[in-house]
């Protein structure tokens, strides 16, 4: 698959493998959208595009929900998958082996292009001009304390001294016609680098970007080192530059094919209350607090703007299958970078970013000489000691003849092979780095980010000589090739569809 440069060509696509549901019938912005994404989900059905929004039938814009979100059985991963230039059909290792694979290579910088080539350029709005409001920005959850404009966009920060882009993904929701209320966390990159800007008393520049390439939500949410810029990544993942264009006010680059760009600073000491909004753990949430203020200085956008959205809750939305999919990708780059034998590694979705399974090669024990506890111990000093581990508070440990990305069958592997047992199945690592939004944390956890985690060793290897390792008893292994060959030729013949 070639490289989806906008969010119109990726919508194109969808459309025509069967995964976009355009709805003409008016739909209120108010719940009444956010409704149908949460069902959309539920049904993996394919993402609804609104083209009739209640208040704005006659403006041309247009709501995309569950970009990223799962599909049907047929391509269940195509939203990712052709994000990052594979086929609808790809599977979630190989999804997770091309984001890894391009962690190997060199960041390759985008290219500016001219303003006058920039689909983000076709209308410019500054000053008293500037309404956040002109857009079709919905109340999504029925408890929500406002209207996000910003769940699936990018922001993108840089240091004061221009060493370093930050793209990233953090809700922020509309608190005036031209201020927004902004979430950053101190301990993630935009917080990093707000933190230099406050160090030197001026507010910080920052573009939102709404209605990006694909590609770019998705690095937006991998936990890649500090330092690295995600855009010179996505370079390295498509083998070329991604496009991009002066913003108007502050000094910074921006996606020319983006669907809308909101400009400005976020001030030094200014909040404004932001929330409830509900978040990928899956659970309501029912309280508002001041965050940070975003002052707008200038708004771009597209004709027709084209607004994604993501009803964040429980599983399956695109919180948990960016995050895991990206973060799997990143852990096992620097697992295998460690010179451990990693086969595999995935977060299963329906865990909702709390559960990482990871995968060893069968052969591990004769490889490393290592028993299980000392390569749990490798594996968490890797894991645990940087942002990848942040989203990783409970870790299962299995050999590759698990298919990882099957939730039953890791469900069977922990049931099976991990020892009920602190000494050999259980290891814990208290106060390491953590997301603060796991419901089961202490008011002191989620306010120093720090917290326990485990890993529950489901292991075989060093326990068995070879020859007499429990194999499992699967369609292929129980049976000889020339009677699973028979009883395949023969399905419908059985009476089977």
């Amino acid at each position: 698959m070639p490289h989806i440069k906008s969010l119109r060509e990726f919508v194109a696509e969808l459309n025509r493998i069967g995964e976009i549901q355009q709805i003409d019938t008016e739909v209120d912005w108010n719940l009444e959208v956010g409704a149908i994404i949460r069902r959309s989900y539920d049904l993996r059905a394919p993402a609804p595009l609104f083209t009739n929004l209640t208040g704005y039938g006659d403006s041309g814009f247009r709501l995309l929900g569950a970009p990223g979100a799962l599909s049907g059985p047929e391509h269940p991963l195509a939203r990712l998958a052709l994000a990052v230039g594979l086929p609808a059909t790809a599977s979630g290792q190989e999804i997770v082996e091309a984001l890894a694979g391009a962690r190997e290579k060199p960041g390759i910088p985008p290219v500016v292009v001219h303003r006058d080539a920039a689909p983000c350029k076709e209308h410019i709005v500054i000053g008293d001009d500037i309404d956040l409001y002109a857009f079709p920005t919905p109340i999504i959850h029925g408890n929500d304390g406002g209207r996000y404009i910003q769940t699936y966009g990018m922001n993108i920060v840089k240091t004061p001294d221009g060493s370093w882009t930050n793209w990233s993904i953090n809700r922020m929701m509309i608190a005036g016609k031209d201020t927004l209320a902004c979430l950053i966390p101190a301990p993630q990159h935009l917080g990093i680098i707000r933190s230099k800007w406050t160090e030197i008393g001026e507010p910080m520049p920052i573009a939102l970007a709404i209605g990006v390439e694909p590609g770019l939500p998705l690095v937006g949410g991998m936990p890649i080192p500090e330092g690295a810029d995600e855009s010179h990544y996505l370079g390295a993942l498509f083998g070329e530059g991604i496009e991009l264009v002066p913003a108007e006010t502050v000094d910074l680059l921006v996606p020319a094919t983006a669907e809308i760009i909101v400009e400005g600073h976020i001030s030094i000491d200014e909040t404004v209350m932001e929330g409830p909004f509900n978040e990928f753990p899956g659970y309501n949430a029912t309280e508002a607090s001041p965050k940070q203020l975003f002052r707008v200085s200038a708004i771009t956008y597209r004709d027709n703007a084209i607004q994604p959205v993501v009803a964040a809750g429980p599983p399956v939305e695109e919180d948990h299958t960016i995050i895991g999919a990206t973060s799997a990708a990143e852990i096992l780059h620097q697992l295998r970078g460690a010179g451990l034998p990693m086969a595999s590694a995935w977060y299963n979705f329906e865990a909702a970013v709390h559960w990482l399974t990871l995968a060893v090669r069968g052969d591990w024990h004769e490889i490393t000489g290592l028993a299980s506890h000392e390569l749990v111990d490798r594996i968490a000093r890797v894991i645990f000691s940087g942002k990848p581990g942040v989203n990783a508070p409970k870790i299962l440990l299995v050999e590759d003849d698990i298919d990882i990305t099957d939730l039953s069958q890791v469900v069977w592997a922990f049931a099976t092979r991990s020892h009920p047992d602190v000494d050999r199945g259980e290891f814990h690592f208290p106060h390491r780095v953590s997301d603060q939004l796991a419901v089961y944390l202490s008011p002191e956890e989620q306010h120093t980010f720090m917290a326990g985690k485990v890993i529950y060793n489901c292991l075989l290897a060093d326990l068995y000589p070879q020859g007499r390792r429990p194999v499992k008893g699967s369609f292929e292994n129980g049976w000889p090739v020339e009677i699973q060959r028979r009883v395949l030729d023969n399905w419908e013949k059985y009476g089977y569809r």
